[in-house]
């Protein structure tokens, strides 16, 4: 059945106008919403919700949850973005942030410019609610209007969207934020219009640093150059947060320099793990194992991927590509991470490269031999280990940038841990 069969059995089980639902059931679908948890929705919608007249109900933020149909809710924008979207094979401009009220704060999606600036007390009446990524957002459409308030509210957010790296999260629309620009290269990808040229790169300021990716690429992002970006989003890309600028972002040079951070955060492992993802981040911990797929592998001279006995999962046998690579097993007394090294970290560990470690292998007829020498060298030992975390239902991986022992004396340091308990 297609989307049009579904609205107009909707709207003619509910007795309503059919362009309205089908409007209001595209745009759940647009955001992955299975069709029949829409259909569901917009019943609940239009057969009166949660009210005995049938119209919305007036919440406090804090009382919208993902089971409400639509609502009236007074709070102060906090962040307005503008993004574009390929929408039922078109172009379409929406505009997105987040409202607060003196109860919390919730984003929304408005598919129509109505006008909101930050700052504004605005009482959006007849809101629909989504679930988006299992908390309930505004959606603000057609049907819904849009008036200033009598009174502002005071509420306990910063208004405006300005942000250091390390505040920003996935989700986030509408930032501002002032650093400078590591790295930067130009790619071509297979965009939506066909190929097309983007930046990609590295931003940091005085808190961490993050990847970004420019859609419309800006002269201003240079190698070097600070600057100060309104309206970008962030987007999570391989478990941490990552700047998006678009079209309708704007970017300034600014006239001082932004001293980026030579330091990455160290974090426990479980206060790491629960961040959800870090790009730049230190872990210190003892190596408790390595896991197998260590030291002498193959990969797939097609994607990469780790050839098990002549196999590749995508493209089946193929002739492997020697590499090195540790997976080891990092342990701080709050939790583990699997630190995964490249091939050049790997070399450092095992003391030779790849044809030093071949050579290992033929003479001990065993190419497990490597593995087994990276163990006897860094099990039990505790290092320090930096780089980018991402946590799944798999657990949480570190791929290393640096790996180094610590010359820490154990002892001082849980003196100092004892201490800081008494204190």
């Amino acid at each position: 059945m297609s989307l049009d069969d579904h609205a107009e059995e909707l709207a003619s089980s509910l007795g309503v106008d059919k362009t309205e639902v089908k409007r209001d059931l595209e745009n759940l679908v647009e955001y992955s919403v299975p069709v029949e948890e829409a259909k569901d929705s917009l019943r609940r919608k239009y057969a009166g919700g949660s009210s005995d007249d049938g119209g919305p109900t007036s919440k406090s933020i804090a009382e919208i949850s993902t089971g409400d149909s639509n609502v009236t809710v007074t709070g102060t924008v906090l962040t307005v973005g503008k993004r574009s979207i390929r929408y039922q094979g078109s172009d379409q401009v929406i505009f997105e942030g987040e409202i607060a009220d003196e109860t919390g704060k919730i984003s929304y999606t408005a598919w129509d410019d109505f006008g909101l600036e930050t700052g504004q007390t605005v009482t959006a009446g007849n809101a629909g609610i989504r679930e988006w990524e299992g908390d309930p957002e505004l959606n603000l459409g057609e049907s819904t209007t849009i008036q200033l308030a009598d009174e502002s509210l005071d509420v306990d957010y910063e208004v405006g969207g300005d942000a250091t790296l390390a505040e920003l999260a996935p989700g986030d629309r509408g930032v501002n934020v002032e650093m400078s620009v590591l790295e930067v290269e130009t790619k071509t990808i297979d965009g939506r219009d066909g190929e097309t040229d983007i930046l990609s790169g590295i931003f940091a300021d005085e808190t961490t640093r993050l990847p970004f990716t420019d859609w419309e690429p800006h002269a201003e992002i240079a190698e070097g150059a600070s600057i100060r970006v309104e309206d970008a989003f962030v987007r999570e890309f391989r478990g941490a947060p990552s700047v998006n600028v678009s079209e309708f972002s704007t970017v300034t040079e600014l006239d001082r320099t932004v001293e980026p951070t030579e330091e990455a955060p160290r974090l426990a492992v479980r206060d790491a793990i629960e961040s959800g993802g870090l790009f730049d981040v230190e872990l210190v911990g003892n190596v408790i194992a390595v896991r197998d797929g260590s030291g002498l592998i193959e990969r797939c001279p097609e994607c990469g991927r780790v050839v098990q006995n002549g196999q590749c999962r995508s493209h089946g046998a193929v002739d492997g590509v020697d590499d090195l690579r540790v997976k080891a097993i990092l342990d701080d007394g709050t939790g583990t991470v699997t630190a995964i090294l490249d091939d050049e970290l790997t070399e450092e560990v095992y003391g030779g490269g790849i044809e030093a470690a071949k050579e290992h292998a033929r003479d001990e007829m065993d190419q497990e031999a490597v593995a087994d020498a990276i163990r006897e060298e860094i099990v039990g030992r505790e290092y320090a280990v930096r780089g980018s975390l991402s946590v799944d239902e798999y657990g949480a991986n570190l791929n290393a940038r640096s790996f180094e022992e610590t010359a820490d004396d154990p002892a001082e340091r849980a003196g100092d841990l004892l201490a800081e308990v008494r204190g």
